[in-house]
């Protein structure tokens, strides 16, 4: 009877950790039962081919968005981006932002618009690669706490129409060419299943 009462509290407390992990780190569970943390670490140089084409498939609770990454004009975000696809970092996170005739945002672990995977990445501010509807692009702080304009690690938003207004001041990586339908119908609380970033 003791072994099983220890048990249940054991099992609570692994329930209450589970909802307690930091903003900077994720935990998976492995085979044995136990949790293994993962701490992620900037990508300081280019993983990708410049000159090869990268696609993105973003699997959502409302359906899939096919996106074209742009390695060539912001190597080290689609590096970033492939990254924390490729080790699960985005799988479960949700959409915390979405503006009307503007964007949706998602990529928080906290889903305050708050956290991110502990590191920004420096900025890939392309002045041929504009906000079209569709363009995908990272989040960042505003200029007077971050005059670098250095992006989110994680954060990134769509937009739902063509934001000019945005031009030269964030990095736009990708521009979604399948699923803009699925974009338009994300609200508040929708959830990122898996994202998956494939060379072809």
């Amino acid at each position: 009877m003791k072994r099983v009462a220890i048990l249940v509290i054991l099992s609570l407390m692994m329930c209450v950790a589970c909802k307690s992990k930091p903003t900077d780190v994720t935990e998976e569970e492995n085979v044995t039962g136990r949790t293994k943390t993962i701490v992620w670490e900037e990508p300081k140089e280019s993983k990708v081919g410049q000159n090869k084409k990268y696609t993105a498939l973003i699997k959502t609770s409302k359906g899939d968005v096919t996106v074209e990454l742009y390695p060539k004009e912001a190597p080290l975000s689609v590096t970033n981006f492939k990254y924390l696809a490729d080790n699960g970092f985005y799988n479960g996170l949700t959409f915390h932002r979405v503006v009307p005739d503007f964007v949706i945002q998602g990529g928080d672990p906290t889903g305050t618009g708050a956290g991110g995977p502990g590191y920004t990445i420096p900025a890939e501010i392309n002045n041929e690669r504009k906000h079209i509807k569709g363009a995908l692009a990272w989040a960042r702080q505003g200029d007077e706490v971050n005059p670098e304009r250095r992006s989110s690690g994680s954060q990134f938003y769509i937009t739902l129409v063509p934001t000019p207004f945005l031009d030269g001041g964030y990095t736009v990586f990708g521009q979604t060419t399948g699923g803009l339908d699925v974009v338009e119908k994300i609200q508040v609380g929708d959830t990122i299943e898996s994202v998956e970033v494939r060379e072809e």
